[in-house]
């Protein structure tokens, strides 16, 4: 009769045990994977020898994992008969567990010793996992483990609720089986969803593939179509842009071979963990169930956890553009290019009056022009523009910039610094500076209208003494009358300010001056 095969050694499975992947192996295999290396006690890191996943076996070692109760139903339709081992199991003796054959369950019933055992007919994979031979403790050879302590999460004996287990909470395995089987049903319901959207994806990788690769012989064409005009030298150019866009069509191949091998990987561990949960639910006893429980509700926790993008990685937009100017090839100037400019944040400049000087509490702006790696302006706009201007004396004093997209290679950035004094500005395309970035910028003081006390006309007919009146009759602070030379005087007749301008206001009304006080005054205005 043959059973059930290790895949790590291909030999008929010796107490084969569950791994937290769930893939079942034999025990004198898991004792050689990994290094066996390391304290005692420590968890040891190994990898699965059929699905390369890194597992870490328990901190007691391989004998620490759960046996694999349903190693031997898989991947057969029916048990064999233990006795004669050629017809297939039909019923099994409760008495010394052997599973038996119509023949031999007669048999069995009619021979003097064996006529007062108990056997039962195997109606299904459900029935024969029940009627196998019961689950002993580890703890407790001779006991059956027919209890669950709630506490520890796991199946126990009698003994053991009498032991390290009396105070916890315990109750039969019937009891609990149903509560336990619904969680894990819910797990298996969420795992299944998941392998439905993943078949979906993988679906939509290989149409995007098919996709790129039609829309790379199209753009193929185009070029070749383009090519014919000329003779030798647009042969040429055509071969170096074929070679463009094969580069192209790998690139993005590439990315979707790898989202592929990915969603594969993902799909097919889902695959595993749910056929096993699906057989363990539908095959396994109460207490079956309950020993895998914990791993299988751990595994498929982890795999559900697991992002991934519903999405193809790339598109399949590759332009080619017939009318672009492609430089001279073979002494001819050739057109047709693909589109794919890279901007050169090297190359790209800053334009403006506001670049580097700037006035408080006043909106500013300057221009960022953005050029490939040729130095030719971009043309369109979509880059990664990135500002900063900080103050240079207070570092909690920063300028919240604004980047306008003008969609034509060219950015608008404008800014209104409400403190003045030198700003540090960066302004970054794609995380790089662009030409002359940093730079200082310098915030200069608002324009504010003058507060102060304007100096009366020193240029009328007096001129400028103290004892003179003005015929407009207005008397000056300190009790002067008249325009006094350099005394601080009324609205009125203001033709010289304290800020050195000449303002425009009424004639004085003390008279036309005199050609002494105008010297006077171009002598003030020259100083």
């Amino acid at each position: 009769m043959s059973g059930p095969r290790c895949p790590q050694c291909a030999q008929p499975c010796v107490s084969p045990r569950l791994l937290p992947c769930l893939h079942s192996l034999c025990e004198p295999c898991l004792r050689r994977l990994g290094p066996p290396e390391g304290p005692p006690g420590a968890a040891r890191p190994v990898l699965c020898p059929v699905c390369d996943a890194e597992l870490s076996l328990p901190a007691g070692g391989v004998g620490q994992l759960p046996p694999d109760c349903l190693a031997g139903s898989r991947g057969r339709a029916a048990a064999g008969c233990d006795l004669c081992a050629d017809g297939a199991a039909a019923g099994r003796c409760l008495t010394c567990g052997l599973r038996l054959c119509r023949f031999c369950c007669r048999a069995h019933r009619r021979q003097k010793k064996t006529a007062s055992h108990a056997v039962t007919e195997l109606e299904n994979t459900k029935d024969c996992s029940q009627a196998r031979k019961p689950l002993l403790c580890p703890s407790h050879p001779t006991e059956e483990l027919q209890l669950f302590c709630e506490q520890c999460d796991q199946p126990v004996c009698r003994d053991c609720v009498l032991g390290r287990h009396r105070q916890h909470p315990c109750d039969f395995t019937g009891n609990v089986i149903h509560r336990h089987g619904d969680t894990l049903r819910e797990l298996l319901k969420s795992s299944q969803q998941h392998m439905d959207t993943l078949e979906d994806v993988l679906s939509q990788v290989d149409e995007m593939g098919s996709a790129v690769r039609s829309r790379a012989e199209a753009v193929a064409t185009e070029i070749c179509l383009f090519a014919r005009g000329y003779v030798k030298a647009i042969e040429e150019h055509r071969d170096r842009l074929l070679k463009q866009l094969e580069y192209l069509k790998v690139q993005k191949e590439n990315l979707l071979h790898l989202q592929k091998a990915q969603l594969q990987q993902l799909l097919l561990d889902m695959r595993t963990g749910v056929e096993f949960t699906e057989h363990l639910l539908m095959s396994g006893s109460d207490v079956e169930i309950l020993v895998t429980k914990g791993m299988v509700s751990s595994r498929l926790t982890k795999l559900n956890s697991i992002a991934y993008s519903t999405h193809p990685s790339v598109d399949d937009r590759i332009q080619f553009s017939p009318h672009e100017r492609a430089g001279q090839c073979c002494g001819y100037e050739v057109f047709g290019a693909i589109l794919n400019k890279v901007v050169d944040p090297a190359r790209c400049t800053l334009h403006g009056e506001d670049l580097h000087s700037a006035r408080q509490n006043q909106l500013s702006s300057f221009t960022l022009l953005c050029k490939d790696t040729t130095g030719e302006r971009m043309g369109r706009g979509g880059e990664a523009v990135w500002v900063t201007i900080t103050h240079k004396d207070k570092m909690d004093c920063a300028v919240k910039p604004t980047v306008c997209d003008n969609g034509d290679g060219t950015y608008c950035i404008s800014y209104n610094p409400e403190e003045p004094g030198l700003y540090a500005v960066c302004v970054c395309v794609k995380g790089q500076h662009v030409q002359g970035s940093p730079f200082t910028l310098l915030v200069k003081h608002k324009f504010r209208e003058h507060q102060g006390v304007f100096h009366c006309c020193t240029f009328c007919s007096s001129g400028g003494q103290k004892a003179a009146r003005c015929a407009c009759g207005g008397t000056m602070p300190g009790g002067y009358q008249g325009c006094g030379h350099g005394h601080k005087g009324h609205p009125g007749c203001h033709h010289w300010s304290c800020c050195g301008q000449v303002k425009e206001s009424s004639e004085c009304l003390c008279g036309p001056p005199s050609d002494t006080s105008q010297r006077s005054l171009l002598r003030t205005v020259a100083l």
